[in-house]
């Protein structure tokens, strides 16, 4: 086992793996820019060092410095969380060339995972079903109209480096996709500096299902069944459950069975995220994260699993927490991701929290790292906290998120709450019928009623 970790991160995620390690017994050190020098996370630890100023090029980007920061406390092992370097596969590779553990994937993995294109390559030659699509990158010497044809209209550019929706534009006809192809490959260079595009067929109304995988590096992996992460806004998501409302118990473990057997082939080692379209009953291979990922709770909490914890024992070296015929998925559970924004505008919302009551109660948690008199800075994410709930069924989960929800209190600053109050009271949702376009129709037609009332 390690004996000092390094987290390269902040937040809420940082704080979630300061309790995985406490729990451990390994000491920890946190890093922080000079924005977060009264962070929760730079609270608990054994140690701290700032590593910059603000902006994340400077400190949580600043490779040299977490570098530093190893070397002056002893760390053994880092910790990249979710975002910033934890998909960076030349990061990984640097902390080995420094004899330091990078508790993530290998790096040949993170790069071909991080490659758009490659990972679908990969997907289908393991077997994986993918979105029907062009080969590869299309550049100018291809006949993007004859591909767009073959595929069938509406289809989506997507960036070969991409993610968060940046680089993503829809053409719903041949007329439409000479211009989409242009404005995705622009936001595709100034975003990832690769302007790299391929086309994939647009799904209409999916839903986007994920499956948990978590790998021994060794041939072993198991997947600990799907979460339903179709509620987004501008391909973010807000909303998160597990198991999905219209996955059947058969479709589950045909779809988990292909994706452990993939990692099992790949030799895959620590957590990952295999992500799917579904439509009409069918799979469709969209990207695999190679990090933990930000709704891990759902899935803690309907296999009682601590994904984290075992994300750091396989790392050094440990085995898979469980055979697959030991996984059972346990009741239902749903994350809300509340964020400082204004509820209608989405407008970022930093600022100093005057008042701060987190809800409790049975099956309540909440994964966050602001107190109250805290300064949400404006340099980072607008993540306030993660309110996950647990129940025996969807029903009672949904109950007790709405009296979660009601009894939340975030004041001082802006927040989604309301707009959580008022999903967990839709129809829409309360029947689980709902697609990854679902919230911005809803928002789009919330924002047409407040115009003419």
């Amino acid at each position: 086992m390690f004996d000092k970790i390094l987290i390269a991160n902040r937040g809420e995620i940082a704080l979630r793996v300061l309790r995985a390690c406490k729990e451990l017994g390994i000491s920890t050190v946190a890093v922080h820019s000079t924005a977060d020098a009264d962070a929760m996370h730079v609270r608990l630890a054994d140690e701290s060092v700032c590593i910059g100023p603000p902006p994340s090029k400077d400190s949580y980007l600043n490779i040299p410095s977490l570098l530093a920061a190893c070397e002056i406390t002893g760390a053994d092992a880092v910790h990249p969380g979710y975002g910033f370097l934890s998909e960076n596969a030349r990061f990984a590779e640097i902390l080995a060339e420094h004899n330091l553990h990078f508790i993530g994937p290998k790096a040949e993995h993170i790069r071909l995972m991080g490659d758009k294109i490659e990972a679908k390559r990969t997907a289908k030659k393991l077997g994986i079903p993918v979105v029907p699509g062009s080969d590869g990158a299309v550049g100018p010497e291809d006949d993007a109209m004859a591909i767009g044809e073959a595929i069938g209209f509406p289809v989506l550019v997507k960036a070969a480096a991409g993610g968060g929706g940046r680089g993503m534009k829809v053409a719903h006809t041949a007329d439409e996709l000479l211009m989409a192809l242009s404005t995705a490959s622009n936001e595709a260079k100034s975003a990832f500096g690769d302007a790299s595009v391929y086309l994939e067929k647009y799904l209409t109304k999916p839903r986007h299902i994920e499956i948990q995988v978590l790998g021994d590096g060794r041939g072993g992996a198991i997947h600990l069944g799907e979460r339903d992460c179709s509620l987004q806004r501008r391909h973010q998501k807000v909303w998160e459950e597990g198991p999905s409302p219209v996955l059947s118990a058969a479709a589950r473990a045909k779809i988990g069975a292909t994706c452990a057997k993939a990692m099992q082939d790949m030799k895959y080692l620590g957590v990952g995220t295999i992500e799917f379209l579904y439509e009409d009953g069918e799979f469709y291979f969209i990207e695999m994260n190679t990090r933990i990922q930000v709704e891990h709770p759902v899935t803690e909490s309907i296999t009682d699993i601590d994904l984290v914890l075992e994300q750091i024992r396989i790392a050094a070296g440990g085995d898979l927490p469980a055979t697959q015929d030991e996984i059972t998925i346990i009741g239902h559970a749903i994350e809300c991701r509340i964020n400082a924004e204004n509820p209608q505008t989405f407008r970022p919302s930093p600022g100093k929290i005057t008042q701060f009551h987190p809800p409790g109660g049975l099956g309540v948690r909440i994964d966050s790292a602001v107190y109250q008199g805290y300064v949400i800075p404006p340099y980072y994410d607008s993540l306030v906290g993660k309110l996950i709930v647990h129940g025996k069924t969807r029903g009672e989960c949904l109950m007790r998120l709405r009296r979660a929800l009601d009894e939340m209190v975030v004041e001082g600053i802006e927040t989604t709450l309301p707009l959580f109050r008022a999903l967990v009271r839709e129809p829409g949702i309360i029947d689980g019928d709902y697609h990854i376009h679902w919230l911005e129709q809803y928002l789009a037609g919330q924002a047409e009623k407040t115009k003419t009332s």
